[in-house]
């Protein structure tokens, strides 16, 4: 059994009446991937905002295995001390992380964003030692097209978090980054700037399904959309 976890923020747990990526990717996963697997982690809840809290499990379709460990609101700054008993408790074999836009946003410039990252993966492995993770570089979001200090934050984020990645690669705990697609669109591909909608869904699980396909053999090509 290969257990994934996805790990993110308000673009990963997504809210009330969505699908999620996490979803498309489980379709794919579930289509393509020839052995047992299942999503994992400690939450399983979408975000209500009606309630403003994690509290819904209105899904569009809750047919699937809903485990994650996301959050709206949190990023680097915040997964990093959770990370390791959660891959501890949930057996944990493939992190797919997509943080970093509510810490350059609120909490951490692109220096001390990287620095969390660098804990975090030391964490989950402290768990896993032989843990996989597939990290996602931050999307700019509406505000970075109206804010270039914020623009240039992200920029520096995403050039720190390739050097992450290749720094600490490691053959007995392989690390990924995902490549954001180009044709990925505020206009078209979000609902409000910054979150998914359907066509965004399918094109941030096919970023981790076609990054784990190239480097792994894992699965295939993705063709959910």
């Amino acid at each position: 059994m290969l257990r994934f976890m996805p790990v993110g923020d308000s673009m990963t747990i997504g809210s009330a009446g969505e699908h999620t990526w996490r979803y498309r990717l489980w379709q794919h996963l579930r289509d393509t991937y020839d052995g047992p697997f299942a999503l994992v982690g400690p939450r399983e809840t979408l975000y209500d905002k009606a309630a403003d809290a994690p509290t819904s499990l209105d899904y569009a379709d809750p047919g699937f295995p809903r485990a994650h460990l996301a959050g709206w609101g949190e990023g680097w700054l915040h997964m990093a001390p959770l990370i390791a008993d959660a891959v501890r408790g949930c057996r944990a074999d493939v992190l797919l992380v997509s943080l970093g836009l509510i810490d350059l946003g609120f909490y951490t410039n692109a220096e001390q964003t990287a620095q969390n990252v660098r804990a975090f993966v030391a964490r989950a492995r402290s768990a896993n030692p032989q843990v996989r993770m597939v990290l996602l570089p931050v999307i700019p979001n509406v505000r970075a097209q109206a804010d270039p200090d914020f623009a240039a934050q992200v920029s520096a984020f995403n050039e720190l978090l390739g050097k992450a990645v290749a720094d600490l690669d490691d053959p007995a705990s392989p690390l990924l980054l995902a490549s954001v697609p180009d044709s990925y669109a505020l206009h078209h591909d979000t609902y409000d700037g910054t979150h998914p909608n359907a066509a965004g869904e399918h094109k941030l699980a096919a970023a981790f399904a076609e990054a784990m396909w190239q480097a792994w053999g894992l699965g295939a090509p993705y063709r959910g959309a």
